[in-house]
């Protein structure tokens, strides 16, 4: 429900405030004349298609029908029709710059994505590639939708559904033992990931049962002669994260269960795209 009503105050944001949406378009309402026609978004570039579903939806309130050439997650390459939209032509204008800013945004993050996943999979078929939440305020959802469409996992949408004791948390307990039991004692039932910035830390926190073990700023050297080890200890899983970059991934997805990198939505690029307008029937 909430990515629906974000949709309506990014048009909201675009067209301005008061009734009648296509009348605020100013320049359309100055030179259109009632006409309809049909338009299609093409990819510009090569990558993985992502934000149809939700460039759809923003016509869909503007009476504007969408039609899916190309898929959410489907590799497209430049030139490719992915969506098809028919309707009153100033309803496709009004809807068409928020359009792009999804499919474009959302497709730079599912590019991103798969190309991380592609990397780590060449060397480890079994490793994760995840997002972070170093996400962009008020389009969270999109961006970590996006991630999943590049075959990427979310990790967690934010602080409500999951446990990640970080370093800060570390220094309010005073050590990974008594956090873990702080956290065990609060009731909560899920998996519990810690983040560990020394070799002492990811042991301690593996031998007590952590369920992650999430191993911050080690290198690909550091990791192949520590994540064996650890193993050793426990059953918890192993995730390697801190500044890590997009063409390292390779490097780091051998020795862990996953691999996350806040670059999928902080600092990924948009895929670029475009509205045409092939016919008019005036």
């Amino acid at each position: 429900m909430r990515a629906v009503d974000d949709l309506d105050r990014f048009l909201a944001e675009d067209l301005g405030p008061g009734p009648g949406p296509l009348e605020r378009d100013v320049t359309t309402r100055a030179i259109a004349r009632g006409e309809h026609g049909r338009a299609r978004i093409v990819a510009q570039e090569d990558g993985t298609a992502a934000g149809l579903a939700e460039a759809s939806s923003v016509f869909a309130r503007l009476g504007v029908k969408a039609e899916h050439v190309a898929r959410d997650g489907q590799r497209v390459v430049a030139g490719q029709e992915m969506l098809r939209v028919t309707g009153p032509v100033a309803a496709i204008l009004a809807g068409e710059r928020l359009a792009l800013n999804l499919v474009m945004r959302m497709a730079g993050i599912a590019t991103l994505t798969r190309r991380c996943v592609d990397l780590a999979h060449a060397v480890n078929p079994r490793c994760e590639v995840a997002a972070t939440r170093k996400t962009t305020p008020g389009f969270r959802a999109f961006e970590k939708r996006a991630v999943e469409l590049g075959g990427g996992v979310a990790h967690r949408q934010g602080l409500f559904d999951a446990v990640l004791v970080k370093d800060n948390h570390l220094v309010l307990a005073g050590s990974v033992a008594e956090a873990l039991r702080r956290v065990r004692a609060s009731g909560w039932q899920g998996p519990i990931e810690v983040e560990a910035d020394t070799e002492e830390q990811a042991r301690e926190a593996m031998r007590l049962g952590a369920d992650w073990v999430l191993l911050d700023n080690w290198g690909p050297r550091r990791l192949a002669e520590g994540a064996p080890a650890l193993r050793k200890l426990g059953s918890g899983k192993i995730e390697a994260s801190g500044g890590i970059l997009p063409e390292a991934v390779g490097a780091y997805a051998p020795w862990v269960d996953r691999v996350s990198l806040g670059a999928l939505t902080h600092s990924a690029r948009a895929l670029p795209a475009s509205l045409e307008l092939l016919a008019v029937e005036r």
